[in-house]
């Protein structure tokens, strides 16, 4: 496939607005970054809400709306709204806002895992807000749930209901078997979109030869009905989505999973990694797909068919 699907992961909930000045936690900052993103050659925006007053992830509706209508009256770029949004975040919380929305695309985690960020603690002394340093510190007894239960709610509400189609966050071999667990009761359909999470620690490390598992792992388990996507959490963001776009997968990039653009130095913006991993792309070859390519690709019903 010589199409490729750039997401960007615009804010997230991992990093700490300590982190950098450049972590986009306001609407008009999240909206602002999330355009230029897709101005910048993003197909996808991956996004999360946060409390404007403090930074804190916020599972608020009326956050993400402060954002939403923005970003698709700014651009033509897929809306996937988290359905993982925090790990402190009960599973109705992190539902409200996708349920009002009806978005075209959403994230699935496949599985519970230990969600460990305590090692970011090492790296900073001082702190913005209060919350940030006991949530890092609280996460080495942190365990992000989604059982099966779980993903059977979020496939139901999120896809029977309101016509979502899924991004399928797999953070470990595991979590493709729950997967195709899921495809074998029928309540998932091709193409089966498939994002391979590396570098988060709980979940499997960034390391090529546990891309070229996980991906052999897909190919046995989908054959020809799912695509892959690749983000690597930290310094391998980069190497690890060029790897995937040279094996023929899809890449993610974003402040959400890296706060660098090169080793010791800030990224400015989300746009900057989007601009920086296109031109690897093309370099290799890769035609950036269109969001109408894009939606061609996934399935999605359309950005008219949207809440927002």
């Amino acid at each position: 496939m010589s199409k490729i699907i750039i997401s960007c992961a615009i804010t997230g909930s991992i990093h700490t607005p300590s982190m950098s000045p450049h972590l986009p936690v306001t609407a008009d900052q999240i909206a602002t970054q999330a355009i230029d993103a897709a101005n910048a050659g993003a197909t996808v925006l991956h996004l999360h809400a946060r409390d404007p007053a403090n930074g804190r992830p916020s599972a608020d509706p009326a956050h993400w709306m402060g954002f939403l209508p923005r970003i698709k009256a700014g651009c033509g770029s897929i809306v996937n709204m988290t359905t993982g949004g925090s790990a402190i975040m009960s599973l109705d919380q992190r539902l409200a806002a996708p349920i009002q929305a009806q978005p075209e695309l959403c994230s699935l985690n496949m599985g519970s895992m230990n969600f460990a960020l305590y090692p970011m603690l090492g790296k900073r002394k001082t702190w913005l807000h209060d919350w940030e340093e006991p949530f890092l510190r609280g996460t080495d007894d942190l365990v992000f749930k989604n059982t099966p239960r779980d993903i059977e709610a979020v496939l139901t509400r999120m896809g029977t209901q309101r016509g979502a189609r899924f991004e399928f966050e797999c953070y470990d071999v595991s979590h493709l078997y729950m997967l195709k667990h899921f495809e074998d009761r029928g309540m998932i359909r091709a193409p089966i979109f498939v994002q391979f999470v590396m570098g988060v620690l709980g979940g499997i490390a960034a390391e090529p030869e546990h891309l070229i598992h996980l991906k052999a792992t897909a190919d046995r388990l989908f054959a020809d009905r799912y695509l892959f996507s690749v983000l690597a959490a930290g310094r391998k963001q980069m190497s690890l989505a060029a790897m995937a776009a040279g094996m023929g997968g899809h890449v993610r990039v974003g402040l959400e999973d890296n706060l660098y653009i090169a080793q010791g130095q800030l990224a400015k913006s989300n746009a900057e990694q989007v601009e920086k991993i296109r031109r690897i792309v093309e370099e290799l070859g890769r035609v950036v797909a269109t969001p109408d390519e894009a939606r061609a690709i996934l399935g999605t019903k359309g950005a008219d068919a949207v809440g927002f």
